[in-house]
């Protein structure tokens, strides 16, 4: 229930970025304020449970400002995405992730290619080109740069992923958290609007900057690690396709952003895909007692 709390979380603050972003607020500036409204709900999960923290240890510095590069990439290259094309294709692009992180894995030896893994990864390209409608050049689709940022946004996410692993045995989650929040405010603040980052303290749209926040950062992370710590893997995998779905639907419903035939043939075959390979490879990282994302 708390992984599908958290999914659902994440799916609704794509959303809420999408309104925000179609208000005129910058995408940097909606990055940043979702990573530093939830940099405060873990700073107070870290005053309330202090113990075993590890901020002493300089493994866990290293490894958790890896993790909160990767979530910063995360969260700007997503905001970008949906500015570039739509929540839809942005929520779908950044799912793609696991199965891109195989072609790095054949580039670096860390994954045996197999007919199986080719076959997942063709299947996804052909998803996202039925998404993206590539294939139609009279259509205003996504654009190079929503597309590439989109592809970004999952793998910054994978890069998160690989530095929490990481610090994992070296400190607590909050303690990790916090040190990977505090890098994303400073890296987030430089490239964004500094008139809106300002103005955003006492604009009208501020509790759509607080919703974003609390359902994207604060509280979703908190629920995601919790959940993760009764939750075998493989059904992780698949209860967190409830963030696209939430995103897709949202988009769809609030937004009135339209999919074709193709595009919703697009969108179940890498909902399918993805979640084969997720749930694979979790199945194979508790065979080998290996530790997984």
């Amino acid at each position: 229930m708390f992984v599908a709390l958290a999914a659902l979380c994440w799916g609704l603050s794509g959303g809420i970025g999408g309104i925000l972003i179609a208000e005129g607020w910058d995408a940097f500036v909606v990055s940043f304020y979702r990573g530093a409204i939830g940099l405060l709900f873990v700073l107070a999960w870290l005053a309330l449970r202090p113990q075993g923290s590890g901020l002493g240890n300089r493994r866990l510095w290293f490894w958790s400002a890896i993790a909160g590069l990767g979530v910063a990439g995360n969260f700007a290259f997503y905001f970008v995405s949906i500015a570039q094309g739509s929540v839809v294709v942005a929520a779908m692009l950044m799912y793609c992730a696991p199965v891109f992180v195989y072609l790095v894995s054949f580039v670096l030896k860390l994954e045996q290619p197999t007919p199986r893994k080719w076959s997942a990864i063709a299947t996804v390209m052909l998803g996202i080109a039925l998404l993206t409608r590539i294939y139609n050049t009279d259509t205003a689709g996504v654009t190079v740069l929503g597309l590439a940022a989109g592809l970004l946004s999952g793998l910054a996410y994978a890069v998160f992923i690989f530095g929490f692993k990481y610090a994992a045995p070296h400190g607590s989650p909050q303690a990790i958290l916090v040190i990977a929040f505090a890098l994303l405010t400073v890296v987030l603040v430089w490239p964004g609007d500094a008139d809106q980052t300002t103005t955003a303290l006492t604009t009208s749209s501020w509790p759509l900057f607080a919703a974003i926040g609390v359902l994207g950062a604060g509280l979703s992370f908190i629920l995601y690690i919790v959940g993760l710590r009764h939750t075998a893997p493989a059904v992780a995998s698949i209860v967190a396709m409830v963030e696209p779905v939430t995103a897709a639907l949202f988009g769809v419903v609030v937004l009135n952003e339209s999919l074709t035939g193709l595009q919703m043939l697009g969108i179940t075959l890498i909902l399918v895909t993805v979640t084969a390979v997720s749930t694979d490879s979790s199945d194979r990282s508790r065979r080998y007692r290996l530790p997984h994302s």
